[in-house]
């Protein structure tokens, strides 16, 4: 029976045009193993997250996914928690708690289960794990492979019926790969846990599957057995063939017969077979392609600790790299190999001991997504020339080079973190090479790619070493180093125990060594790779990927200079700008010079010399607006500039909330005010906001909101409190009328009223509630509303001026109108009119400009970012939309 049926699945990241899923249809049987492979941005993680509701990205989804017969949509939440477990790549990313025995338990803690019950489980599991060691310890001292196996555990306490894994030994070592993968397979063959499992790392992964599928560009390019997918990529010529297991790999060049091997035992074993009839052919010992003369690299009894009083992470480290060397530092995680790179790089300083590098000096991380700054990968290669000499034809000329070579053509309008983790991994390292360094420091620099882009990369770094570049590797893919390191080193407890050259090096090793050595030891002296075993079987092997040009070093600096990332205002304008400057400054040095209120407002009312005070402050604000235009640089905007003309009709929901804004809220204010006083502010305060909240469920339209959904709202709500309460000091100069005219403009109007008027109340706690409040929030919120709306019906562009504009004039127009008469009709002792409401409003007038300043600063200086990234948050993830 199958657990899974998939037909016809296609699904396409939003903004896509490339489906990232194309018409797949798959089986997976209960019990089953199945390895999905392919390379890298192939679909395979996006598949593993369909098949889990609360996982799967936000796109255009089109098929059927069945769970055990049901269609996945109509499986509750619940259901899928416990018997859908799914474990990530990165094992820092799914540890949610400090406590190992924590971690175990909480899975059951969060499904409601009786205590007698977790603790059963918990034992138990930990006993089937060999955690009983480290259960009570903090889950920040675990090693890699100990966290990727509490994640592994942690899941299969809810005893789920299917296990997901998306390459989750892609950051352990070999031998913490090797037993994590032994692991599933128990799970798999003692359990009857249905396993699905994505690898690039094949050799271990290979043997333990019942059914393999190969992936590319989203559709199922074949499947079937393990030991018939092998001849089925070969004969379509296929670079995924190379990412078989060396058994595979060795049984299909050499001559076929007999069985196709799987494990290095079966590997050896037919090596024994084909030995006594074939002669053997030894490896032939190659000349090291590097000459040691001068030192790149050299440290000298470096020692290193994060903490004063911590442990030592690098113990008395002596090693030397030599220039044109590509020299790969091995061991297990933990053992203080990204510290290395991070000390010879600068980013780090060490206690003790001596240390040089000759040369410009660039890093890789472990993590790619750390050196992406832009919202696309094109912008993120062009940042690298910001304020350098080179023209723009040179800059344009670099940038086509590194990205033919690095393979990353059709990524770059994506987002970096929309990408997969090969293709990250090629992004960063095209952006590395920009910078043309003399010393690259790679950390992991293989994680997550394909073994054809492997070859390929490899192909960029030795045209590299021949230009007399030096490359320093950390890598735990020991298959990559042997085949294309000219010295290897093994790391352990904060030093080098051992080096020497590739062959040396893994002959020597019974357990860090590869897979060829492993099938060939006594058999074919020194054979570190499957390439070494295939000759050594008069096999032939394909030639290595040729560059399509040498790399070229960075040219000369050219005397003139690049263009200026923002073209030089004209003279007329500039002068038009200091004359509106000049006339602002004016009026408020001239304003501030009457102190004495009572020149301005008399017991009758505004005075004359307040009238032509409150023209002046009109003549600021206009001031101050025609140094805006005057000073206005065309820019690319954050998003569409407006609505499109076929989206602008306002939607039911929209015109009913523009009935509940504009007349059931002040309809509650009145009834409040005239018939329950000032005392029952607090009632008043919680109706309203019910009122606010109201037109914001209406979105909905019946489905339950996500959690994701309402956590932007709260976040956005946040940040107005926060800011509100940071500038306390500042009387009015706030970012919450910015914040709200924001939330309104990417959300909506009805997002924007909810924004505004929660963030007046919540942070009305931390300076006083009164019978202001109410007030406040329906004000606030009506300027959040009005963004949208108006956003909505193409009147309001979202540019930095317009929105600038906007926000002074509702500040102004809506805010202090609706609050300066509010506080004649709160504190006024007379009964209202005219000259009594245009004194509040002259009294007032001087703080609305300063909340109007307020607003247009936090408009001019964050309307870019913030609306770019509400705006990928809410194409990414669905919100609100």
């Amino acid at each position: 029976m199958a657990i899974y049926e998939i037909r016809d699945l296609n699904f396409a990241y939003p903004e896509q045009p490339q489906k990232a899923i194309d018409g797949l249809s798959l089986s997976v049987q209960k019990g089953e193993f199945l390895l999905l492979c392919g390379q890298s941005g192939c679909g395979k993680s996006t598949l593993l997250r369909q098949l889990k509701t609360a996982l799967a990205v936000h796109g255009e989804r089109q098929g059927v996914i069945l769970f055990e017969g049901q269609p996945l949509e109509q499986v509750d939440l619940r259901t899928q928690a416990q018997k859908i477990g799914f474990v990530q790549q990165s094992p820092d990313n799914q540890i949610v708690t400090d406590k190992v025995w924590h971690e175990l338990a909480f899975g059951l803690e969060s499904l409601g289960y009786p205590t007698s019950v977790i603790r059963g489980r918990v034992s138990e599991m930990a006993a089937f794990f060999g955690i009983d060691d480290w259960f009570y310890k903090n889950v920040t001292e675990l090693s890699g492979g100990q966290k990727q196996l509490l994640n592994l555990a942690s899941v299969m306490v809810m005893q789920p019926s299917v296990l997901i894994l998306d390459e989750p030994t892609s950051q352990l070592d070999p031998i913490a790969a090797a037993d994590f993968l032994a692991t599933l397979a128990k799970i798999n063959r003692e359990l009857g846990t249905t396993v699905i499992l994505t690898e690039h790392r094949l050799e271990e992964a290979f043997p333990l599957a019942d059914h393999v599928v190969v992936l590319e560009q989203g559709h199922k390019l074949c499947e079937g057995g393990p030991r018939q997918i092998g001849s089925q990529l070969k004969q379509c010529a296929n670079g995924m063939f190379w990412a078989m297991p060396t058994p595979v790999q060795v049984w299909m060049e050499a001559q076929q017969y007999g069985e196709c091997p799987l494990t290095v035992a079966e590997g050896r074993r037919w090596l024994e077979e084909y030995g006594k009839a074939h002669a053997l052919h030894p490896c032939e010992n190659k000349t090291p392609l590097v000459q040691h003369s001068r030192k790149a690299i050299q440290t000298r009894e470096l020692w290193f600790r994060y903490e004063k009083e911590g442990r030592d992470i690098i113990k008395g480290l002596a090693m030397q790299v030599y220039t044109g060397e590509l020299f790969a530092l091995m061991g297990g995680n933990g053992a203080g190999k990204t510290t290395t790179l991070k000390v010879l790089a600068g980013q780090e300083k060490p206690y003790r001991g001596e240390w040089s590098v000759d040369g410009t000096v660039a890093l890789l991380p472990q993590n790619p997504q750390a050196i992406f700054v832009k919202k696309t990968v094109r912008e993120d290669l062009w940042d690298i020339f910001r304020g350098s000499t080179f023209t723009k034809e040179q800059q344009a000329e670099r940038i086509a080079y590194v990205v033919a070579l690095c393979q990353i053509g059709a990524l770059l309008d994506r987002h970096p973190f929309d990408l997969s983790g090969g293709e990250q991994q090629r992004a960063a390292l095209a952006k590395l090479l920009l910078t043309s360094p003399d010393i690259l420091l790679l950390d992991e620099p293989t994680k997550g790619l394909d073994a054809e882009f492997k070859r390929s990369l490899a192909a960029i770094l030795h045209a590299l070493l021949r230009q007399g570049k030096t490359i320093l590797m950390v890598s735990h893919d020991v298959e990559f180093c042997a085949r294309y390191a000219d010295r290897c080193a093994l790391f352990f407890d904060g030093n080098i125990t051992t080096e020497n050259t590739p062959r040396a090096f893994f002959a020597g090793n019974n357990f860090y060594t590869t897979a060829a050595n492993r099938m060939s030891r006594g058999l074919v002296d020194n054979a570190i790779i499957a390439e070494d075993i295939i000759l050594a079987c008069g096999g032939s092997i394909p030639p290595e990927p040729e560059l399509l040009q040498e790399f070229p070093p960075l040219p000369a600096a050219p005397e003139e200079k690049m263009e200026a990332a923002f073209p030089q205002l004209p003279l007329w304008r500039k002068i038009i700008a200091g004359i509106f400057g000049a006339a602002a400054i004016g009026i408020l040095i001239y304003a501030t010079k009457l102190s004495d209120i009572t020149k301005l407002v008399s017991p009758q009312g505004m005075t004359q010399q307040g009238e032509k005070t409150l023209w002046l402050y009109v003549a600021m604000l206009i001031a101050l607006f025609g140094v805006a235009l005057a000073l206005y640089r065309k820019e690319r905007p954050a998003g569409p500039v407006q609505t499109t003309r076929e989206n602008r009709k306002l939607t039911k929901r929209t015109l009913a909330s523009i009935g509940m804004v504009l007349v059931m809220i002040p309809f509650t204010l009145y009834i409040g005010l005239f018939y329950f006083g000032y005392k029952q502010y607090y009632a008043l305060s919680f109706v309203i906001l019910l009122e606010c909240m109201l037109p914001f469920f209406m979105i909905f339209e019946g489905r339950h909101p996500q959690a994701r959904e309402l956590m932007i709202i709260a976040v956005l709500c946040a940040l107005g409190v926060a800011g509100r309460a940071a500038l306390f000091m500042l009387p009015q100069f706030k970012p919450v009328a910015a914040l709200t005219i924001l939330a309104g403009v990417a959300f909506g109007g009805e997002s924007g009223f909810l924004v505004g008027a929660m963030t007046m109340l919540v942070s009305n706690i931390l300076f006083q509630q009164g019978p202001w409040t109410p007030w406040q929030m329906f004000a606030m919120g009506l300027i959040g509303f009005f963004a949208g709306v108006l956003f909505k019906k193409g009147w309001l562009r979202r540019t930095r001026i317009s929105l600038c504009i906007y926000g002074a004039l509702a500040v102004l127009a809506i805010y202090g109108g609706i609050m300066n008469p509010v506080s004649a009709l709160l504190w006024g002792n007379e009964t209202l009119n005219s000259k009594i409401l245009l004194t509040y409003y002259l009294t007032g007038f001087p703080m609305d400009c300063v909340h109007a300043a307020g607003t247009v600063f936090v408009l001019w200086f964050g309307t870019k970012p913030m609306l770019e990234k509400l705006e990928r948050v809410k194409s990414k993830y669905g919100i609100l939309s």
